[in-house]
């Protein structure tokens, strides 16, 4: 198989005819063999019953439904899984991303070479609110992460299939997979200044708190990406830094007092500064010990539950629990 597009899909029932309709007269224009993964994120609107209705009509139409909104990671997380095309495509479902780029980015990968294309909504149709926040985050981005990407936000990219396959989404890491595919190994990323649509259908699921999330999780991914494998590295370093540092002060203290007659040393900021230290860098040391022995003996898991499948061959199951399964497999 050609391309897997994959669409996360959140109260967008409204546009997933139009949008269907668009990536399928893409595909046959071109000659890709195809398949459309359309991933509900626990709609509250009929999104489920548009995808099951896509679906009696196009057999390339592949669909999951979630029992309850996780977000746009999980969602990608569980097509990646499944996903069959030599080339991964991802784009929104608001009609905001454009079909037509698909060609032009299978070509980028299958013939330019890229592990990773990233588009760039280069010309926006958003609001200043969210237009300005975007500019920032993704300056940001770009200095703690290393990519020459300028929109790390786009939901439109294309991406190898090894590379999805090898790149576990979580959280809300969605909107840094180039990063971390460049940790897992993937360092030839692309970028490709794409059409951005103006919203047709429904309201934008942006929201304030993403800002602050968005930071959390870049420096949570920069911190898992060189050291997930080594926290004792970072923490013990740290640690050992600090309490090398109340040591070294404490001992200066301690000389002072026994050869100089120093006896009001208690009275010095710089003494409690010295035992603060000491105490910092134990607590450090010993959470790098206990991170190490976490990251090599505590395998991931998903914690969502899916409810309902269609066109999905393998059956994904997910969750934490015994209890957790796929629901019932329609048109199999």
């Amino acid at each position: 198989m050609d391309i897997s597009i994959v669409v996360p899909v959140y109260n967008e029932e409204e546009s997933l005819p139009e949008l269907e309709k668009w990536i399928r007269k893409v595909m046959q224009e071109n000659g890709f063999t195809y398949e459309i993964l359309f991933i509900d994120d626990g709609s509250t609107d009929k999104s489920w019953e548009v995808i099951k209705g896509l679906f009696n009509k196009n057999a390339s139409v592949v669909g999951t439904k979630f029992r309850r909104n996780h977000g746009k990671s999980a969602a990608l997380n569980t097509a990646f899984k499944i996903a069959k095309g030599d080339v991964v495509v991802t784009m929104d479902a608001d009609l905001q991303d454009s079909p037509d780029e698909v060609p032009e980015l299978y070509r980028m990968i299958k013939e330019d070479g890229f592990d990773i294309v990233s588009g760039w909504k280069k010309k926006r149709h958003d609001p200043l609110s969210k237009t300005i926040p975007s500019k920032f985050f993704n300056f940001v981005t770009r200095k703690i992460s290393g990519l020459p990407l300028h929109d790390f936000n786009c939901g439109l990219k294309a991406f190898k299939n090894e590379v999805i396959k090898n790149v576990e989404v979580y959280g809300e890491m969605h909107r840094y997979i180039p990063v971390m595919a460049k940790w897992a190994g993937f360092k030839n990323v692309g970028e490709k200044v794409v059409q951005h649509q103006e919203r047709k259908f429904g309201v934008s699921k942006f929201g304030a708190s993403r800002l602050v999330t968005g930071f959390l999780d870049l420096l949570s991914i920069t911190f898992v990406g060189k050291f997930g494998k080594r926290p004792m590295h970072f923490l013990g370093t740290l640690g050992t830094i600090a309490f090398m540092l109340g040591f070294l002060i404490l001992t200066y203290l301690s000389i002072n007092k026994v050869f100089y007659k120093d006896y009001g040393m208690a009275d010095r900021p710089i003494f409690y500064f010295g035992i603060l230290a000491l105490i910092i860098g134990t607590q450090l040391f010993v959470s790098g010990f206990i991170a190490e022995l976490v990251a090599r003996n505590s395998p991931k898991k998903d914690s969502y539950t899916i409810v309902e499948t269609i066109g999905v061959e393998d059956k994904i199951t997910s969750g934490t629990s015994p209890s957790s399964k796929v629901g019932s497999s329609l048109g199999l």
